[in-house]
């Protein structure tokens, strides 16, 4: 069935085309979390814990990880469970809570480390390096353009 309707390729849109993309890059990893009994979002919250310096307050790591705050919660819930994450009161407020690796969330980033640095040489040989590269900065600068995208909408006032 063909339409008259006038829109662009589906294989030129840009959300199906960062999909297909993303789909693919996890079919990678996947089975390396899997072995692991995470999900792509626990792995997401571990991996950015691991990168930072200090606790992370909910708000912030919702944020970092792309998760909305009542996925992050639930995600939260069962790392802590099962002693991957700790947390930890906000000095200046009780009520607010920071999250941290704990020891054995630690452990389980640096098992888990070597393992998806061969999946990404893999992912470079296959694609090559400096594409790879290129293609994370060009998303990069296209993530950036977030706040300035509010320009380009129409008023719908």
């Amino acid at each position: 069935m063909t339409t008259d309707i006038a829109m662009r390729p589906l294989r030129q849109s840009l959300p199906m085309a960062l999909l297909d993309a993303r789909e693919t890059a996890m079919q990678l990893f996947r089975p390396l979390l899997a072995e692991h009994d995470l999900t792509e979002q626990q792995w997401r919250v571990l991996r950015v814990l691991a990168e930072a310096e200090e606790p992370s307050e909910i708000g912030p790591l919702a944020d970092r990880t792309s998760l909305l705050a009542p996925s992050m919660t639930r995600i939260l819930a069962n790392l802590e469970a099962r002693n991957l994450v700790e947390r930890r009161p906000v000095a200046h407020d009780n009520r607010r809570a920071a999250i941290a690796l704990s020891p054995r969330g630690a452990a389980l980033v640096r098992e888990i480390a070597p393992r998806s640095e061969s999946l990404y040489s893999e992912l470079e040989a296959a694609f090559g390096t400096r594409r790879l590269e290129r293609l994370i900065d060009e998303l990069r600068d296209l993530a950036d353009l977030h706040p300035g995208l509010d320009s380009l909408r129409p008023d719908t006032s």
